[in-house]
């Protein structure tokens, strides 16, 4: 393992990262620093948590040249909640080169944002809020020469394909282009082959599995006792809980519901504004509020070391939900507990998420039965279980 000094990072920049007790590379900067400080286009997959914030943000920082007044960096997030963090994880060491960091991302004034971003050296936005400011030609991309997409998987799951690729074309001239996604396969593999230029790839094996770290419980209910069950789960002994929904609606409901019963809950969800958003996010951070409920779309990018409980009040859609879900805990060597809730209308669809993921013993413990995996015909009429076509990916 090199040192960064090793990898060919400046003494300034240096001295930032040990002010924060940073003084070793994660493996994914160790991988990529060298590469991407010599402008070359990078590919690399690596996991939420694994140090890849600063793996663009050393470069870009290095790179930069402070004395010019308008945007020349653009790093494009797929939330607010993360534009949020990866703009004050910048923030730490552009200081360093005196260079300036502006987050762009909606819920929030226009205007002040917008005169914020045209004079930063660095921009870290939100698809959709980029293309209104550049479109009302609030902030230029005339100059941009490095370009990033972080969390690119979940950047297009979410539909933001058309406001990236819109924004792509109004990049001028050369630049590097740095993609940093957990998944380099299907249409971002595709997308990244068209925005990069002989781009090196790098790989970061889950070394540490959230799967295998987390204590996986699931439990039986019924539309009438879910709430009840998830109360007893929040009275018991423990830090940080946070419990997942599928709809907006439903976060709102369940919030009302606990705080009903003497439990102060927060919601967050994408209908807040962006200060309702940050209160909750900052309150439940401090733990003046222990129990957050949430979308998974709202939760992107919530990077918390204290929670020791997931709780999906609604089951994940998928594994891979369920991996971002319960990767929230059993984090910095701490232990944590995921828990799924499964109805009877629910039994099909968590079965399969614990068979894709060999948590089958965890799901037999709560007292429930496998359902058979579902059955796939292919043209020619031969019989294929849906589980021998499907990649595990966690």
């Amino acid at each position: 393992m090199s040192t960064f000094a090793e990898l060919g990072v400046s003494e300034p920049v240096v001295a930032a990262l040990a002010k924060r007790n940073i003084n070793e590379p994660f493996k994914i900067q160790n991988l990529v620093l060298a590469d991407a400080l010599a402008g070359r286009d990078i590919l690399a997959k690596s996991r939420t948590g694994s140090g890849k914030t600063l793996g663009f943000g050393i470069p870009i920082v290095e790179r930069l040249d402070g004395s010019g007044k308008q945007p020349t960096a653009l790093i494009l997030v797929p939330t607010r909640e993360l534009a949020v963090q990866v703009t004050e994880e910048i923030r730490t060491i552009a200081a360093a080169r005196r260079l300036r960091v502006a987050a762009v991302f909606g819920g929030v004034s226009i205007e002040a944002q917008a005169k914020k971003a045209a004079n930063a050296h660095v921009l870290v936005a939100t698809p959709g809020r980029m293309m209104d400011v550049v479109n009302r030609r609030l902030v230029s991309l005339d100059n941009i020469k490095i370009l990033v997409l972080d969390e690119a998987d979940r950047m297009l799951d979410m539909g933001f394909q058309p406001q990236v690729d819109r924004i792509v074309d109004k990049l001028r001239g050369r630049r590097q282009t740095m993609f940093f996604s957990a998944t380099l396969d299907g249409t971002v593999g595709h997308l990244a082959k068209a925005y990069t230029h002989e781009p090196v790839r790098h790989e970061v094996a889950d070394e540490r599995s959230t799967i295998e770290e987390a204590d996986h419980r699931f439990v039986k209910v019924s539309e009438h006792d879910r709430l009840g069950k998830l109360i007893e789960i929040l009275e018991e002994e423990r830090g940080l809980a946070l419990v997942f929904v599928r709809t907006k609606r439903g976060c709102d409901r369940l919030e009302m519901k606990l705080k009903a019963k003497g439990i102060e809950a927060r919601a967050l969800h994408g209908d807040m504004t962006q200060a309702a958003r940050q209160r909750a996010l900052d309150r439940f951070a401090a733990g003046k509020v222990d129990v957050l409920v949430a979308t998974d779309v709202a939760a992107r990018g919530l990077d918390l070391d204290d929670i020791t409980h997931v709780v999906n009040y609604d089951p994940p859609r998928d594994h891979k939900d369920y991996v971002h879900r319960v990767g929230r805990t059993a984090r910095a060597g701490r232990g944590g507990a995921g828990v799924t809730f499964v109805s009877p209308a629910q039994l099909g669809e968590v079965s399969a998420v614990a068979r894709q993921l060999d948590l089958k013993d965890e799901f037999a413990a709560g007292g429930l039965q496998m359902t058979a995996p579902a059955t796939v015909f292919s043209s020619k009429g031969k019989r294929s279980s849906m589980r021998s076509r499907t990649k595990r990916k966690f």
